[in-house]
């Protein structure tokens, strides 16, 4: 008997942390005052938080990005961003951090925060769960119009895009703040045309240059490959999973899943979805992709299943109507 009631409150106690291991699905309002949705991956609204700060942002991905139990979310209209951490009783607000310009897209990396603005990119440590309040490291950007897009780590840099046909890189420090001045990446082709969106992993920095329905990759800031989107038009933004690169496609309304490996980049399946609106940001992890696009003054969430073996996507049951543009989209894995 004693047996079976250790064995009973074991089981109890793993489907309590099965409970709270469960991934999450996360965008923003993007409204005044701003707000943090959170969903179920079967795309039940679970939380609605006040970010303490303003929406606005538009033509960029990033917006939302998580590092373990944290989320941080842009405030484009009152130039800070949110940090949110994650816990038994779902996510609480943490902090609020100041920007130098208008946020628009976040990478963690390196024990950082980096977080791209209009006109600049800082750096943020992190010690445990707090984020620096003050920048250890802040560069201006090379063209510095108020049209950044993306900023990705990889190693040793940052590369950033900027839609008015810029793609560059900063350098870091050996404790991970930027220095120094930004840099074009060499071998940029001579049709760009407003680069948008990035994945990137170890040395590999993936970049869609939009309009000219390309898909470049970066490595030591320069573009090494380059691939065609096929009859698939304006790939904006972009996710790894595993070996496969998924491109969210504006105005075709779709994802294409292309194959990457060591410097091809392979158009695999040309329509691997379809979506109700343009896609506004792309995000995987823990055996989901999710992506929120809109359509008009409203936006929808569609989350997907992946069978990592395949690459093949099932679209889950669909979220709510977001009736809001909503901006970014990230996957909070169960710790």
């Amino acid at each position: 008997m004693k047996k079976l009631c250790l064995l009973n409150v074991l089981f109890a106690i793993l489907g309590v942390a099965a409970a709270e291991a469960a991934p999450l699905v996360v965008t923003s309002s993007n409204t005044t005052p701003n707000q943090l949705l959170v969903y179920s991956t079967g795309g039940q609204l679970l939380q609605t938080i006040p970010t303490g700060g303003n929406g606005g942002v538009s033509g960029n991905a990033g917006g939302i990005e998580t590092n373990g139990n944290l989320t941080a979310v842009v405030n484009f209209g009152s130039l800070n961003v949110s940090i949110f951490e994650a816990g038994s009783g779902g996510l609480v607000m943490k902090q609020l951090i100041t920007t130098i310009s208008s946020p628009v897209s976040l990478a963690f990396g390196n024990n950082h925060l980096y977080i791209l603005g209009t006109t600049e990119v800082e750096s943020h440590r992190i010690a445990g769960t707090t984020v620096g309040a003050f920048a250890d490291g802040e560069v201006q950007l090379l063209v510095a119009d108020g049209s950044a897009a993306q900023v990705g780590v990889v190693s040793g840099q940052l590369v950033i895009t900027e839609k008015s046909n810029m793609i560059e890189t900063v350098n870091l420090l050996q404790g991970g703040a930027i220095s120094g001045t930004a840099k074009a990446v060499q071998g940029i082709p001579s049709n760009v045309n407003t680069p948008f969106g990035m994945a990137t992993r170890g040395n590999n920095a993936y970049v869609t240059i939009a309009h000219a329905n390309e898909i470049s990759l970066v490595q030591d800031g320069a573009i090494v490959a380059l691939t065609s989107s096929g009859t698939q038009s304006a790939p904006c933004w972009l996710t790894l999973a595993g070996p496969y690169l998924f491109s969210s496609n504006s105005p075709s309304m779709s994802l294409s899943r292309y194959f990457v490996y060591q410097e091809r980049i392979v158009q695999d399946v040309a329509v691997a979805a379809t979506l109700d609106g343009d896609p506004t940001d792309i995000a995987s992890a823990a055996g989901f992709v999710a992506v929120v696009d809109g359509n008009g003054p409203l936006s929808h969430l569609s989350i997907f299943s992946l069978d990592s073996s395949s690459g093949n996507l099932s679209l889950l049951q669909a979220a709510d109507v977001i009736s809001s543009a909503a901006n970014g989209v990230a996957i909070v894995a169960g710790q």
